[in-house]
């Protein structure tokens, strides 16, 4: 319950961030193209600083403690940013908040797989709460729209982050487990794995394919005259597609590696329309997609981790993971800006393709990662 509580928080400043973060940029006079890089800062520090903090904080047991000191120093680097208005010094500020900040999900993912592989508890039951927080938190600040500028927006990400801080205090540490410290030193060798860099790569590719729906979705939408609530509520209709996939995800039967394979075709499929700039009421029915596209993704990501890689180096392997994500989300969110201002929505048609590539990597690992051995 503590860790679905603090997944709730630390979800509900995502679900303030990505919908009105670029918006909040936007607003202030920052222009597309500063946008595109700062939007690629986060990803940027997936594989740079993020894989040490998570395999420093297993390594000497301090999972808890690690997450409770980033999630007061990003409140109050949010806090900060809120006060800038100079691109340049915007994107500085925003390395180091991003610094703090992304290892918080990959931290949380870690302490809760060894739920799962300790305990015996349910995965998905925990990380909906994040996604039906993210929901709530996106429809509040979407409604916020009608009371305060654009401008102040991001005193309600400020808020929010501030609120997770305190959230995170609950949390109980983990006790080591025998020879922790003796086992730990093998984390590392993962990386010399191919069937683990198939699990990563695939979900990289797929979860990367979503870089320009987060950067300039609400954007395009903006400028097309919706309100910020519809905004929000087009966001909030992927999440909540995405809460079914993880409340249902016990009932699953499929391989985890077909389970991430249907997420690679779903993308194809979504980012193709996506791409053609459709009515409103396909795209309501596209947003639902994102059960697919991120859910089920996710679902069969983290049952493939739980099955091949040892339970005592979860926490670095999903540091590991989120920072091949960043890689390949950093370089599409810095194109990104470019392409979408000479193509628009077209460039949907590249996270299309991106989505398929993840797809054909896990369809050419699957029969020996089914086999559930690395």
């Amino acid at each position: 319950m503590r860790i679905s509580l603090f997944y709730g928080s630390a979800f509900g400043v995502i679900g303030v961030h990505l919908p009105f973060f670029p918006v909040w940029l936007k607003a202030i006079g920052i222009d597309v193209f500063w946008i595109g890089l700062v939007m690629a800062v986060p990803p940027l520090t997936r594989f740079t600083i993020l894989p040490f903090v998570t395999a420093e904080a297993e390594r000497r047991n301090v999972l808890r403690g690690t997450m409770i000191v980033l999630a007061f120093a990003a409140a109050a680097g949010f806090a900060v940013l809120a006060l800038l208005r100079e691109p340049l010094v915007i994107l500085l500020a925003y390395v180091v908040i991003a610094c703090l900040w992304t290892p918080l999900n990959p931290l949380i993912d870690g302490y809760a797989l060894k739920g799962v592989a300790r305990h015996d508890l349910d995965y998905g039951r925990m990380r909906l709460w994040g996604s039906a927080s993210f929901v709530l938190f996106a429809l509040a600040a979407g409604g916020l729209f009608a009371f305060i500028s654009p401008q102040n927006l991001i005193w309600v990400l400020v808020a929010v982050a501030t609120f997770s801080a305190f959230v995170s205090l609950g949390i109980v540490p983990l006790d080591a487990p025998a020879g922790h410290a003796a086992r730990q030193a093998k984390a590392s060798g993962l990386l010399k794995q191919p069937l683990f860099l198939a699990i990563v790569g695939a979900a990289a590719l797929i979860q990367g394919s979503h870089a320009a729906y987060y950067a300039f979705s609400s954007i395009t939408w903006r400028a097309a005259g919706l309100s910020g609530f519809t905004v929000a509520a087009l966001w909030s209709l992927g999440v909540i597609a995405e809460i079914v996939v993880f409340a249902i995800s016990p009932r699953f039967t499929l391989s985890p590696t077909v389970l991430v394979m249907i997420g690679a075709a779903g993308g194809v499929v979504r980012w193709s329309i996506t791409a053609l700039e459709p009515r409103i009421e396909v795209l309501t029915a596209v947003q639902l997609m994102h059960g697919l596209t991120f859910g089920i993704t996710q679902v069969g990501t983290v049952a493939l981790m739980v099955r091949t890689v040892p339970h005592h180096i979860l926490a670095s392997a999903q540091g590991y993971m989120v920072a091949v994500q960043g890689v390949l989300t950093s370089l599409t969110m810095a194109l990104s800006g470019l392409i979408y201002a000479r193509f628009g929505e077209g460039l949907y048609f590249a996270m299309a393709a991106m989505a398929l590539a993840g797809g054909l990597v896990m369809a050419l690992a699957r029969r020996r990662l089914d086999e559930g051995h690395v």
